[in-house]
């Protein structure tokens, strides 16, 4: 049996549905520009400080770092909690970051003892 078209067919090796390489490029480096700035545009941008969350300028120290405080031991609560679900190596980088956090509400208390010395 004769069969009338090769297999596979013969095919265009300038197919128009092929995408120029160099127009492909141009339009991936402009794409690249618009979606993420250099650094040169990055530093050049003045900041505009957002005041979505912001601390009461008023508030005193011992009152910021008592809340600090409270925070860094809610942290370490939260942690602690986690550290029971995982095993090996994550458990182990949890553990490091409580003890970091640890250290921070450590020294934030000796903040607050020179701030307001006990007894």
């Amino acid at each position: 049996m004769f069969k009338p078209t090769p297999n596979p067919p013969d095919t265009d090796p300038a197919s128009p549905y092929e995408p120029d390489s160099k127009m492909l490029n141009e339009a991936a480096e402009r794409a690249l520009n618009v979606h993420f700035p250099s650094m040169a545009d990055i530093k050049a941008t003045p900041r505009t400080p957002n005041n979505l969350f912001t601390v009461n300028p008023e508030a005193t120290t011992e009152t910021l770092v008592v809340y600090l405080v409270e925070t860094l031991a809610s942290v370490d609560v939260m942690v602690h909690q986690l550290v029971d679900h995982l095993d090996g190596g994550s458990r182990n980088a949890l553990l490091g970051i409580s003890n970091s956090v640890m250290l921070a509400e450590i020294t934030a208390n000796r903040v607050l003892d020179q701030i307001d010395p006990p007894g």
